[in-house]
């Protein structure tokens, strides 16, 4: 059976490489994408998803301008990571405008697709959750249209990326995260930080994987050189990786909304998110104690099987 997408990004080099993975995969139908802050501003989110769209040949999947900052939050960027434009600051004199967008703007959009599909669509969110969490307050009655809901996003342990014990998406914009856990009640799936961190990739694999003679990773190759650098310094994998490994984070959340069988461990637990701490502020909460008497529970991923995840991304530049 076909599976029917719509995926929120932020797009940098992450969003552009679960984007891709989508694309090439045979079993799903792509009938919206909707661009958000985070990673880099909202105009380069959109410039970078159109410019990914162009390199596939699938300019017919819309595209639609969503959020330009966060709930509440201060904005905040990611382009020590990802490069000033999202995508390595390797920039295309040939790149899609954005008189390519739709004119409708994304919570709408995601509304009413979902509307039109009731049951059907899975919405795969890859950025902070400020799209999804003003389309449920527009309309409350959106998650019990949806077929399921996966996030990248949040952290199990309290291990940040971002902040002390924070993921860039949820400390991005915290109350946005928490209006979706604690008002999505279709079946949701977590791929955290450190869930990401433990299924990575040798780094010869990204060498194979990049090595392709297809223009697609010509295309890759050049958008991940930057973040490539940054995450091979000795202080980034000393400090928030840990070991020398490939984590494309955002992959691993299209992957298993592709394929069900993707995921061979996970647990299903009540989740929330902190607003208030300190040093805490954006942290996922995990109520293994059952304190907060939430009768929806979301499947938090733990374990992949990693070789059909490298051959989904194999897939991807080919």
């Amino acid at each position: 059976m076909m599976k029917k997408l719509v995926i929120d990004v932020d797009t940098g080099v992450d969003d552009a490489q679960a984007i891709m993975v989508a694309l090439a995969a045979p079993n799903v139908e792509i009938l919206g994408i909707t661009c958000s802050h985070g990673n880099t501003t909202l105009e380069n989110a959109c410039k970078n998803t159109l410019r990914v769209l162009k390199m596939c040949e699938r300019m017919d999947i819309p595209v639609y301008r969503g959020s330009s900052g966060p709930l509440l939050a201060r904005k905040r960027h990611a382009a020590d990571f990802h490069g000033k434009d999202g995508l390595g600051d390797a920039p295309d004199p040939d790149a899609p405008g954005l008189e390519c967008l739709q004119e409708e703007e994304a919570v709408k959009a995601l509304i009413r697709i979902v509307s039109e599909n009731p049951g059907e669509i899975s919405v795969v969110a890859m950025a902070p959750l400020t799209t999804l969490a003003t389309a449920v307050k527009v309309d409350p009655s959106l998650p019990g249209k949806i077929k399921g809901l996966y996030i990248m996003g949040g952290n199990t342990e309290s291990r940040g990326n971002t902040t002390v014990c924070g993921e860039f998406n949820f400390v991005t914009d915290p109350e946005a995260a928490y209006i979706v856990l604690n008002t999505f009640s279709c079946p949701t799936f977590i791929a955290p930080w450190e869930f990401s961190c433990r299924n990575s990739l040798p780094w010869s694999f990204c060498d194979t994987w990049l090595d392709q003679k297809t223009a697609k990773a010509r295309f890759m190759e050049r958008i991940f050189s930057h973040t490539r650098k940054m995450i091979q310094t000795v202080r980034y994998q000393k400090e928030v990786v840990g070991e020398a490994t490939f984590n494309t984070c955002d992959a691993y959340a299209m992957a298993a909304a592709i394929d069900d069988t993707l995921v061979t461990e996970s647990e299903k637990v009540a989740v929330t998110v902190e607003l208030e701490g300190t040093y805490t502020r954006g942290m996922m909460v995990l109520d293994h104690m059952e304190l907060l008497k939430k009768e929806h529970k979301a499947t938090i991923m733990k374990k992949v099987d990693l070789e059909k995840f490298k051959k989904m991304l194999m897939a991807s530049l080919k």
